[in-house]
């Protein structure tokens, strides 16, 4: 055997293990346990096939124990963002194929495993329902039953267009001005009256242990959060996560958290900053003084 086999397919098995399972490090402990059972394979009629299967049955049995491991999760869950969303994309022609998006995968974790297999392998991969009856040992209509409930409940979940990366952007900076001025009113204007903002410190950094719901919580909360940081050097780091314009905050030129919006129309839906290191360490690695002090 000559080369990487698995070179041509890394990049949208990754993709499909981290949509399965909301980990970046995850998903590539997949893809590598699904290289070495190729290897150890013989008569293997389509690479790509076989390798989408196994990672499939290995992502589906991650999920079992993953299950069981929430129920231990200290606060809020949130994915582990990731900066290289243009090589994970799905590379098919289907409507959700380069979206990575908290929205989205927020929407995929409340899918039962084999609603979320069935769902990406069809509407976002692309791949036939005789291909994902085999892969999922269920008939072509039960596959087609999964697909369709999961398709309905990302629809109730994603119901908001993706906001262009003009409007993010300029909601990203519209959002660190108001938290600057320390004028809560100011920021809640930004905000959908529904708001929510999700922290996610995993029981190893501190945040709020509940979704915060509601524009004038959701506001002091960030007024109240720049507040007790003042006198520390917080500086604001622009960069692309899960696809969309967010940020990388640094506190005293150590990475503290990622922050990321869903937006809808003009206003902000949510709020999602990750805390947890674990979910940290595929950070990009900037100079924090490269950007701007947001208080």
């Amino acid at each position: 055997m000559t080369g990487d086999p698995l070179a041509p397919h890394r990049w949208r098995l990754l993709g499909l293990a981290y949509r399965m399972l909301g980990s970046r490090s995850d998903a590539e402990d997949v893809v590598q346990d699904a290289y070495l059972r190729y290897v150890g394979a013989k008569d293997i009629q389509n690479t790509e096939a076989f390798l989408v299967t196994i990672v499939t049955r290995l992502c589906l049995d991650r999920l079992k124990s993953a299950r069981a491991q929430r129920e231990t999760y200290v606060g809020p869950w949130l994915p582990e963002p990731v900066f290289d969303t243009e090589a994970m994309s799905a590379d098919a022609a289907t409507e959700l194929a380069d979206d990575l998006s908290f929205a989205l995968m927020l929407a995929l974790d409340r899918l039962s495993p084999l609603e979320r297999a069935a769902f990406l392998l069809h509407d976002v991969f692309d791949r036939p329902f005789s291909e994902i009856a085999t892969m999922l040992h269920r008939s072509e209509a039960a596959c087609r039953q999964l697909a369709a409930r999961g398709r309905r409940s990302v629809r109730d979940e994603r119901a908001a267009p993706p906001a262009s990366p003009e409007n993010h952007a300029r909601l990203l900076e519209a959002f660190g001005e108001a938290v600057a001025s320390g004028d809560a009113s100011r920021l809640a204007a930004l905000l959908r009256e529904d708001a929510i903002a999700i922290t996610d410190g995993g029981g190893r950094k501190t945040a709020a242990l509940n979704p915060i719901i509601g524009a004038d919580k959701v506001a002091r909360f960030f007024v109240g959060l720049a507040g007790k940081n003042a006198g520390h050097d917080l500086r604001i780091v622009p960069t692309m996560i899960n696809g969309s314009v967010g940020a990388l905050l640094y506190l005293d030129g150590e990475l503290d958290h990622t922050f990321s919006m869903a937006i809808d129309g003009d206003r902000i839906a949510a709020l999602y900053l990750v805390r947890n290191p674990d979910k940290l360490r595929h950070a990009p690695s900037g100079r924090p003084d490269g950007g701007r002090p947001l208080i």
